[in-house]
């Protein structure tokens, strides 16, 4: 099922995630109904806090990356997972810069600064622990949806004279002032 995605503003996008038992209450029909949502808006990763859930989980598949045709050097095409009660224990390598979006910032893109290499700790969806080690967009990908769990959102990481400049955009969106191809929940629209 496609669910609604939350908009900019919206409160639960700002709380940090509990985590979550392996008997969670249809995790397994949650997750699935993430990846559909995620295909439906065309991203490559998507939080349970983007769904209004505050809780520790987040699914990726960055496929997206990779046009048809184009060499999977990054092995992006074969990278789908789910992460449940993650914990990042190390981020190291130089930073680099990536113009990140956002399904629940829709429109808005920003430069970002991140490590390039991360070790995370999680259990996949058949509630196995894993510890593993992650780099370039893999790392990246992860990384944005990881701070979601955390109620950190890409534009957190903004030059304050950028984050004026899109006061106004962010302010619609909340507002539910934007046209989107895809199912969103916006907390101030009338």
């Amino acid at each position: 099922m496609i669910l609604p995605i939350v908009a900019y503003g919206d409160p639960v996008l700002r709380k940090e995630g509990e985590d979550i038992e392996a008997d969670y209450p249809g995790l397994q029909e949650l997750i699935d109904n993430m990846y559909e949502t995620m295909y439906n808006a065309h991203g490559v990763g998507l939080a349970a806090p983007q769904i209004g859930k505050s809780i520790r989980l987040f699914v990726v598949d960055t496929s997206g990356f990779v046009d048809e045709g184009e060499e999977d050097v990054e092995g992006l095409n074969n990278f789908k997972k789910v992460f449940i009660n993650a914990e990042i224990i190390e981020e190291d390598g130089d930073d680099f810069v990536f113009n990140e979006g956002c399904l629940s910032i829709p429109d808005i893109r920003g430069d970002v600064d991140r490590p390039e290499r991360i070790v995370i700790r999680y259990r996949d969806r058949e509630w196995n622990e894993h510890e593993e080690t992650y780099e370039g967009l893999k790392a990246r990908v992860i990384q944005h949806e990881y701070d979601h769990i955390d109620g950190i959102l890409f534009t957190d990481y903004l030059s304050p004279l950028r984050k004026n400049m899109l006061k106004k955009k962010l302010n619609n969106i909340s507002k539910g002032q934007i046209k989107v191809g895809y199912r969103m929940k916006f907390p101030f629209a009338k």
